[in-house]
């Protein structure tokens, strides 16, 4: 047999056992048409190398709630805000189908589409995370307070189901924020312990977006990854302090349901399940932060930096004493401290999910574009966010060396069920 004839027998036999595997495939399998949400095969189920891995790398896309709100914290995050294009309910509620299909995909590390037989056709995926694991991706969608009214008109319908919490944070003393990172219809938040994953998740959905919905603005985040901190402790931002020790315990239902899910008569019904998320875009001025004497940062934060405790006490866990003393009759948390200032009376508690994130040079001062990407999940921000905020916002010491310029609120949507799709109790 010449060579052409061995590639010719090769071939076929490939096409053979292809045409076999689409005769047996079942919901997981390779090349089912998935028409259950009526969108009529647009995007297939393919065979994906990552799941080769194993499942320690999948968060399941279905449930109750969205992944990425109390999801263990992965290490990068590609955050984008979107601005909706198409003035047809019908198309939007398309787009909340067709990536409904493709982030179930993406989140078990699989293509949004096969690669097309015919060569002079894009594909429908975009290649880059071809080989990879899912790297415990998760995609979290949100709405915001324009997609129900924008210039005072209801664009699609929706202005009787705008819950009263979805409305435009307030101005805060200081903010300098800045329309290019401020505001948003829709928001996607792709988390992945590899940034290339996460940036392929969303690329792919801006692509299956398009004619419809737009990027408003992007960012991309980190913090230290689970193989440079084994012991998993509390993430440490650019100014070199652990960040978020006070949050709620996401494995206590009754906590999450307290502080993080919105519940049945918070507002209208379609967000139960679902929960507010505050983005905000901090800058922070590190070249002045590092010539900061040490003792000045700690009493800035109200926290030792080596273990986290707040000033005066031995553990990063302990219940702030806000009382105690020193020597010279002085509160050892500092009354203007970002320690004691967040947290007020200790009612109001938010998840707090942020990131850092460096951009290169502020070609304004030549200094670092630096700073934190601080996301935050609540039940109700006008109890929670907000009065916080407004008390860091007039008095924190902090505000020295920090500088808001972005600022967003969305709605993230309750969990999706098989056979569902994001916002469906929204939109019908």
């Amino acid at each position: 047999m010449n060579t052409n004839s061995k590639e010719e027998a090769v071939l076929h036999q490939a096409k053979i056992s292809r045409r076999n595997m689409l005769k047996t495939a079942g919901v997981g399998g390779v090349g089912v048409l998935l028409g259950a949400t009526g969108l009529g095969g647009l995007l297939t189920i393919t065979e994906g190398k990552a799941n080769s891995t194993g499942k320690k790398e999948i968060i399941p896309f279905y449930g109750n709630h969205q992944g990425g709100i109390t999801t263990e914290t992965q290490n990068h995050v590609y955050f984008v805000s979107l601005d909706v294009t198409t003035s047809k309910k019908e198309e939007v509620v398309k787009l909340f189908k067709d990536w409904t299909i493709a982030a179930a995909l993406l989140s078990e590390g699989k293509p949004v589409g096969d690669l097309s037989s015919n060569e002079f056709l894009p594909p429908k995926d975009t290649g880059e995370a071809e080989g990879l694991s899912a790297s415990n991706l998760t995609i979290t969608f949100g709405v915001g307070p324009s997609l129900f009214v924008r210039d005072n008109q209801d664009r699609f319908g929706l202005k009787q189901k705008q819950p009263k919490e979805l409305v435009d944070l307030p101005k805060f003393p200081l903010d300098a924020l800045e329309e290019a990172w401020t505001g948003g219809d829709l928001c996607i938040q792709a988390c992945a312990d590899d940034l290339q994953v996460a940036f392929h998740a969303v690329r792919n959905l801006i692509r299956i977006a398009r004619g419809k919905a737009i990027l408003r603005w992007a960012q991309t985040g980190f913090q230290r990854t689970k193989q440079a901190d084994p012991g998993q402790e509390t993430p440490r931002n650019l100014f070199g302090f652990k960040d978020g020790t006070v949050n709620p315990d996401v494995k206590s239902e009754k906590q999450l349901n307290e502080h993080v899910w919105v519940q049945p008569g918070d507002g209208p019904n379609w967000l139960v399940n679902g929960s507010y998320l505050v983005v905000r875009r901090i800058q922070m001025f590190i070249e002045v932060w590092d010539r900061t004497t040490l003792k000045e940062q700690e009493k800035t934060f109200g926290r030792y930096r080596d273990n986290g405790a707040p000033l005066g006490q031995k553990d990063e866990f302990e219940s702030l004493n806000l009382k105690q003393k020193n020597d010279q009759g002085e509160f050892n948390i500092p009354v203007d401290s970002h320690t004691r200032l967040s947290h007020g009376d200790g009612s109001q508690r938010i998840l707090r999910r942020a990131y850092s994130y460096s951009d290169g040079m502020d070609a304004k001062t030549g200094s670092f574009d630096a700073g934190l990407l601080f996301l935050c999940f609540q039940r109700q921000p006008s109890k929670q966010f907000i009065p916080i905020q407004e008390r860091l916002a007039t008095m924190d010491k902090l505000n020295e060396y920090i500088s808001h310029r972005g600022s967003a609120i969305f709605a993230c949507l309750p969990g999706v069920k098989q056979g569902g799709y994001l916002g469906e109790t929204l939109f019908n």
